[in-house]
C-alpha cells in the first residue's frame, strides 16, 4: 500500500529485518571489504550494486536519500554535502562547456552567483527570466544550446512563488528538463514533480534538518524525463561513458535511474561533495518530524505576516499566505493553500539604516545567516546572503536594500509578535 506522506516521513527509506536496528545505522566507515577483486571490479564497472568507498555511496546516506525520494514522489535520489552542491550537481550533470541554462531571476543569491559567475567560468551561459514571465517571454529565452530550466518553488528571500506548470511546459516544449529547488516549501507543502518538474533539489540544511545541526543537500529524479528521446542534447547520458567501460546510462538504468547513477558515478566520483553518514543520520531525525513541524512554521509565519501588514512602521510585507499578496493565488494552487513556509520578508520605512536598528533590538529573533530552523532568526539580505548582487540585480530579484527576512521558528507566535512589536517601536 502507498502510505501517506506523514507516515513516509517517519518510516520510508529503511525497513529493518529481524533483529536489526530500528533506527537507521550510522555506517561510519570510508571503505568496505570484499573477498575478491572480481567482486569489487563489478562495482567499479556498475555491473553490481553495493559499496566500496563512501565518497561515492554509503548505506546510511542511501537510506535517507530513499526517504526523500519517497516524500517527493521520485524514483531515485542522492545526498550531497550542501544545497549548493545539489544545485551544481543537478545542472552540471546535464550541462557542459557551451551549454545554456534558463533560470528564474528570483532565486537565492548564492545560487544566482553559482550560475551567473562560477558556471559562466566553465563556459555555461545563462539567461535569467522573471518568475512571472509569459509563455512568449519564456520561449524567447531558449537557445539551441539550452539544456535545463531552473527555479525555486518559493524564492529565497523574495518569496515569489514559481508558476511551476508554466515553467515545466516551456522546458518541455524545448525538450529539456525543469530543475526545481524545493527547499522552502518542502514536500509537505509542495511536490513539484506532480506539477511537471523533472529534477528536485533541496538544501536539507533548512527545514528537512530543521534544527541547525547538519549542513547537507539532496537531488531527486522524477524518473519522467526521457533522455533517449532527446539523445543529441544529453550525450553524457545517452552516449557511452569511456570512464566506465562504455556504459550508456540511459540505456542501462532507464529514465528512472540514469540521472542519479551518472550524478553519483561521475559528479560525486570526481568532485567528492559527499554528505557525511553522521550528518545523514541527523538529517533523518529531522525528517521524522517534518510533517509535524511545517504546519507550525506556517501558522507562526501567517500570524507574524498579518501583524506586520497592520504595523504603521512597515512599508511592505511579502508572504504568499496573505490574501493581498501578489503570489497568493499561486500559493493556493501549489502550496496547499498556505504560505508554504515560515519565512516572511518585510521592508521597514526608512530603508537599510532603520532595518539594521530594528534587527539590533530584536530579542527572540537572532541575527543569523540561516533560515528554516526551530529557532527564529533574521537578516538583511542586501548586506549578507545577497551582498554580491548590484542594486539593479537586487531590484530584479525583488529584494529592496531595506528588506528584513525573518524565519519564524517553533516558538509561541505571541512571543514572536511581541518581539517584533517592541523592536519596531
Amino acid at each position: 500500500m502507498d502510505n501517506s506522506i506523514n507516515t513516509k516521513c517517519v518510516q520510508a527509506g529503511y525497513t529493518p529485518g529481524n533483529g536489526e536496528p530500528r533506527q537507521i545505522p550510522i555506517v561510519q566507515s570510508t571503505t568496505f571489504k570484499y573477498d575478491s577483486s572480481e567482486e569489487m571490479g563489478k562495482l567499479f564497472d556498475l555491473e553490481a550494486s553495493g559499496y566500496f568507498y563512501t565518497r561515492l555511496q554509503n548505506p546510511t546516506n542511501d537510506y535517507v536519500a530513499a526517504k526523500i525520494a519517497a516524500l517527493e514522489g521520485g524514483t531515485a535520489a542522492m545526498l550531497t554535502s550542501s544545497g549548493q552542491a545539489a544545485n551544481f550537481f543537478a545542472l552540471f550533470n546535464i550541462c557542459q562547456c557551451g551549454s545554456h541554462i534558463v533560470a528564474s531571476s528570483s532565486i537565492y543569491g548564492g545560487t544566482f552567483n553559482l550560475i551567473s559567475v562560477t558556471m559562466a567560468k566553465m563556459g555555461i551561459d545563462v539567461t535569467f527570466v522573471s518568475p512571472d514571465a509569459t509563455d512568449e517571454e519564456l520561449d524567447a529565452a531558449f537557445k539551441e544550446n539550452t539544456r535545463a530550466v531552473f527555479g525555486e518553488t518559493i524564492a529565497n528571500p523574495a518569496l515569489t512563488v514559481l508558476d511551476i506548470e508554466r515553467f515545466a511546459a516551456a522546458a518541455h516544449r524545448h525538450n529539456v528538463p525543469l530543475v526545481i529547488d524545493n527547499t522552502f516549501a518542502t514536500p509537505i507543502n509542495c511536490r513539484p514533480i506532480e506539477w511537471g518538474a523533472d529534477i528536485v533539489t533541496h538544501s536539507t540544511t533548512k527545514y528537512m534538518d530543521g534544527h541547525g545541526a547538519a549542513v547537507g543537500g539532496a537531488i531527486v529524479d522524477s524518473g519522467n524525463f526521457d533522455w533517449m528521446a532527446h539523445k543529441e542534447l544529453f550525450p553524457g547520458l545517452t552516449e557511452p561513458d569511456d570512464s566506465y567501460h562504455g556504459i550508456t546510462y540511459a540505456e542501462k538504468f532507464g529514465k528512472e535511474g540514469a540521472f542519479i547513477t551518472k550524478c553519483t558515478a561521475q559528479m560525486m566520483r570526481d568532485l567528492g561533495c559527499i554528505q557525511s553518514p553522521q550528518n545523514a543520520f541527523i538529517l533523518n531525525l529531522g525528517l521524522e518530524s517534518l510533517h509535524v513541524r511545517m504546519p507550525r512554521h506556517v501558522e507562526n509565519a501567517q500570524a507574524v505576516a498579518e501583524f506586520l501588514a497592520s504595523n504603521p512602521a512597515v512599508a511592505s510585507v511579502s508572504y504568499p499566505g496573505l490574501e493581498g499578496d501578489k503570489y497568493h493565488d499561486r500559493a493556493v494552487k501549489y502550496l496547499n493553500g498556505c504560505g508554504g513556509c515560515g519565512v516572511v520578508s518585510f521592508e521597514v520605512k526608512g530603508g537599510r539604516e532603520v532595518a539594521e536598528k530594528v534587527m539590533e533590538k530584536l530579542k527572540v529573533f537572532a541575527i543569523e545567516t540561516h533560515v528554516a530552523d526551530a529557532r527564529s532568526c533574521c537578516l538583511n539580505p542586501a548586506t549578507s546572503t545577497h551582498r554580491q548582487m548590484t542594486d539593479e540585480q537586487l531590484e530584479a530579484a525583488g529584494i529592496p536594500a531595506g528588506l528584513i527576512r525573518i524565519s519564524c521558528g517553533l516558538e509561541d507566535k505571541a512571543d514572536l509578535i511581541a518581539d517584533l512589536e517592541q523592536a519596531l517601536a
